[in-house]
């Protein structure tokens, strides 16, 4: 990794206060995202994927959300210490976001057009009629076909693939730095999923821009991360390079989550038990109540520091590493092939061959 990311979030920790009590959505989360990479979030739905991405650019509601402690530095800017009118600068010009659905993204009332009009418009100073070129290159970019005709369609008019599309091209409008992208392929089937994918990362080398993507999903992982940050509730269970996690998970959780894909024989093992309290979390990892190698001293203190797994850049949050314990106990080449790539391509195989099937 770079010594100077991009992006570097440090103990960050983003709560909500309710009525029944304080969530701890994130709680102590770091990581960096270095110029022109692809950094995967994953982990269950309740995680805390969403929160930590809605916090880097503090679109969160607040109340009742708050970002209670740690740092933001985007390109040596803390984000967590700017003005509302400061971080509007940042906030869809160098850092972009494209959610999961995009019918709820597009004002139904408003051309497709119009609405990436505006996006250029909030940033850059450009006339109406320019802009609306703009718009058309960009729909052009994404692969929506006659783009100068589409331009003043309506979202209804689109499918679901090309209204997509036309996130991503709202987003790109300002050729951000970092692209948040927030399980942009869910509600779209395989086939369009796969040209997503495959529209991102040819938008990223053109661009050469940093890539966030939130996802449940270690097929797609497997398919365009360079690294990947393992989450559950609330905590970083593991980093590594994404060769590295898939040749050699080494958090219980992680393993578990790749267990969760298809095998050869169309199996999947699912992970017993639930995700901890929100509102009183446990002592100890939280994932000890359903991790099958927990010890006693798995469920005392905090959740454990992290330790150097199978390389330098591959770290994880559980006691077995600790010089006390013995980490064999938990870390297995689970790829069985013996390489990195072959693990990498199995998982993405699986992944193609289920037709996108999620966690």
């Amino acid at each position: 990794m770079s010594s100077n990311p991009l992006l570097s979030v440090t103990n960050l920790e983003t709560v909500f206060h309710t009525g029944e009590g304080t969530v701890y959505a994130v709680d102590g989360v770091s990581f960096d995202v270095d110029q022109g990479e692809t950094v995967c979030i994953v982990g269950e739905s309740g995680s805390g994927k969403s929160v930590t991405t809605e916090s880097i650019t503090r679109i969160l509601q607040m109340p009742p959300g708050e970002i209670a402690g740690g740092e933001i530095i985007f390109d040596g800017q803390n984000v967590t210490e700017m003005s509302d009118d400061e971080i509007r600068k940042i906030r869809g010009g160098r850092i972009s976001h494209v959610f999961q659905n995009p019918q709820s993204a597009l004002n139904p009332v408003y051309t497709v057009g119009a609405q990436i009009r505006e996006a250029i418009q909030a940033h850059q100073d450009l006339s109406k009629d320019a802009a609306r070129e703009r718009a058309i290159e960009l729909l052009d970019e994404v692969g929506i076909p006659e783009a100068a005709s589409r331009v003043d369609d309506y979202p209804h008019e689109f499918s679901g693939g090309m209204k997509q599309r036309a996130i991503i091209a709202m987003a790109l409008a300002c050729e951000p730095d970092l692209l948040i992208a927030d399980e942009p392929t869910t509600a779209l089937d395989v086939t369009i999923e796969s040209q997503i994918l495959e529209l991102l990362m040819d938008l990223q080398e053109e661009f050469g821009m940093s890539i966030i993507f939130v996802t449940h999903d270690l097929g797609v992982v497997a398919e365009i991360a360079d690294r990947v940050i393992v989450m559950y509730a609330g905590k970083v269970m593991e980093r590594a390079d994404v060769y590295d996690l898939y040749d050699s998970p080494a958090h219980p959780y992680t393993r578990a989550l790749l267990n969760c894909l298809p095998g050869a024989s169309g199996t999947i093992e699912p992970i017993g038990g639930t995700l901890p309290s929100v509102t009183n979390p446990p002592d100890g990892c939280r994932f000890a109540d359903r991790c099958e190698y927990a010890i006693d001293d798995c469920f005392v203190g905090d959740q454990p520091e992290f330790f150097q797994a199978t390389g330098p850049d591959h770290e994880v949050s559980c006691i077995h590493y600790h010089d006390m314990y013995d980490s064999s106990v938990v870390l297995e080449d689970t790829a069985g092939e013996g390489t990195a790539t072959t693990a990498r391509e199995t998982t993405a195989g699986a992944h193609s061959e289920a037709g996108g099937d999620r966690l």
